[in-house]
């Protein structure tokens, strides 16, 4: 392998299109429709819920599933959950979706968040 990733039987051409490629995947994300909100993880075993809010509520779950597995979740709480019983022990929910031009900010993000964990008696992410 090459510095750039690319084995020596590569040729120019096969590296130039595997480059485009690469090009038009980070431009087709970049450009993609982007759904920020609020969620909720319930954790079967203990019956706790946390809630929080993410600008890229496609991204979330996988984000927070990673640390998680690294043990490196800021909240002790969730991160206990996590450890009592994995994956498969929380549930990921979707409570609320803004679209762009509709997004909390500032207090009224904060009070966004404050609503839905009174309601669902749920610690902050």
């Amino acid at each position: 392998m090459t510095r750039l990733g690319f084995s020596s039987i590569d040729g120019p051409d096969e590296r130039l299109a595997t480059m485009i490629d690469r090009k038009e995947a980070i431009a087709a994300y970049r450009k993609r429709d982007v759904i920020s909100g609020v969620y909720a993880l319930h954790c079967g075993v203990t019956g706790q819920t946390w809630v929080g809010y993410s600008p890229d509520m496609g991204t979330v779950q996988n984000r927070l599933w990673f640390t998680l597995r690294l043990g490196s979740h800021p909240s002790k709480d969730l991160q206990a959950a996590w450890n009592g019983g994995g994956a498969d022990g929380l549930a990921f929910e979707t409570v609320e979706r803004f679209d762009a031009d509709e997004a909390p900010a500032g207090a009224a993000l904060q009070a966004c968040l404050a609503r839905w964990r009174a309601e669902l008696n749920a610690l902050p992410v």
